[in-house]
């Protein structure tokens, strides 16, 4: 029998807050040095201008403890659960939640949640209810990872189901349609994030996943990195370049992940990650 370890709900409620804080703040070293390679490498003068003012923007989002973009995101949560944890003092998605709502409270970031889809969308006025992704692991550590994630972006996102005799080709012209029809409304320099295979919902969330991978860090499976960099020079030919302007930055790197997938199903899905690619993560 493995030991319980007790994490107290509190600890869980703080760090969210926190997290949401930071990511909505501080851009990823890796996101920023991907930005800087761009700026240098690219030739037309507005994009070349449109990167230097992203750079400019981080700068300030972190000097200021201001968001990086007004739009403070949908609250995306994935937790890494040890098998071996017990949650004491209240229920675990509850202290999600807390952590949500205070974070976007004490943070002054926007809350951009309407409680009603299609009919009234009157506001929540505290962010939540979050996105909550679960899985349960090995050990007896908890994993926190959040994502303030745009509505811009998201709104691009797109689903298809190839017939398995498309393959490869089929992937990349999907794929690359769907960055082409997106245009200037993902705000580019985008991360392209990819999921193939599963099914219909497992190819989506493969996709988000593959967002959280650090940018410039090739894909350990060879024949995945292979079509990683294939996609991205197909993107980057489409011209779109940074904010919609022109030039050869539409993307900073595109992130495949797959599954298993049944014999009569080809599913892909992609998602986009704005040039504010937010997310950050703590283990409790």
């Amino acid at each position: 029998m493995g030991h319980t370890r007790e994490i107290q709900s509190a600890d869980i409620v703080q760090t969210v807050s926190r997290l949401f804080r930071e990511a909505t703040y501080f851009l990823g070293d890796d996101v920023l040095e991907a930005l800087g390679r761009a700026r240098d490498n690219e030739e037309s003068p507005v994009g070349r201008e449109v990167l230097e003012q992203i750079l400019l923007n981080a700068e300030i989002a972190v000097q200021e403890s201001i968001p990086l973009c007004q739009d403070c995101g949908s609250a995306v949560v994935m937790l890494g659960v040890g098998q071996d944890v017990h949650v004491e003092g209240g229920d675990l998605y509850a202290a999600v939640e807390e952590g949500v709502r205070q974070g976007y409270a004490e943070g002054y970031l926007r809350k951009s949640i309407v409680r009603h889809p299609f009919s009234a969308r009157d506001n929540t006025r505290d962010n939540t209810p979050a996105i909550i992704h679960t899985d349960v692991v090995p050990g007896d550590q908890l994993k926190i990872t959040v994502m303030p994630k745009g509505g811009g972006s998201e709104n691009m996102s797109r689903l298809t189901m190839l017939s398995p005799s498309q393959g490869r080709q089929g992937v990349i012209d999907f794929v690359v349609g769907a960055v082409d029809q997106a245009g200037s409304n993902p705000c580019p320099p985008v991360i392209v994030g990819v999921g193939i295979g599963g099914n219909a919902e497992k190819s989506l969330l493969l996709a988000k996943e593959s967002l959280l991978r650090p940018v410039g860090e090739h894909n350990p499976d060879p024949e995945l990195r292979g079509l990683e960099e294939e996609l991205l020079r197909r993107v980057n030919a489409l011209g779109i370049g940074p904010q919609g302007f022109g030039g050869r930055t539409t993307a900073l790197a595109v992130h495949v992940l797959d599954y298993p997938c049944h014999i009569a199903s080809l599913p892909v899905a992609v998602n986009l990650q704005c040039h504010s690619a937010r997310h950050k993560e703590a283990v409790l």
